[in-house]
């Protein structure tokens, strides 16, 4: 199966939709055109995250498209929404980045925005 994402004005992901291989080549006309969903659709790749292709092939657009996701042609990426304010873009993988890394003990952690800091959750 091939994917593409459904863009609004702003670029922004409003859906995506599972294509047939054999349309994959013409995936964005089969959609607007053939199916009579209009639109602007992008491909996007279910195994790429963070730049990285997780059977060993070639990454596609840095992340798989989700809903809210942007779509930035000029990286040529799919961007997930910004979680909180204090975090980057790594221009790398495309992905967020908190100011201080996630704890490595083992522990399950939640990002405190008014601390700027992870806070240990209690099972």
């Amino acid at each position: 199966m091939a994917y593409f994402a459904e863009l609004d004005d702003l670029n922004t992901v409003t859906r995506v939709l599972a294509v047939n291989d054999s349309e994959e080549h013409r995936g964005h006309e089969f959609l607007a055109e053939d199916l009579g969903l209009g639109g602007r659709w992008v491909q996007t790749s279910y195994n790429t995250h963070g730049g990285v292709h997780a059977l060993g092939g070639t990454p596609f657009r840095k992340n798989y498209a989700g809903i809210g996701f942007v779509f930035d042609e000029d990286r040529d990426a799919f961007i997930p929404p910004q979680p909180f304010p204090s975090w980057s873009l790594d221009e790398d993988t495309c992905l967020w980045n908190a100011p201080v890394p996630y704890p490595s003990d083992g522990g399950v952690y939640v990002w405190d925005e008014d601390s700027l800091s992870w806070v240990g959750v209690e099972s």
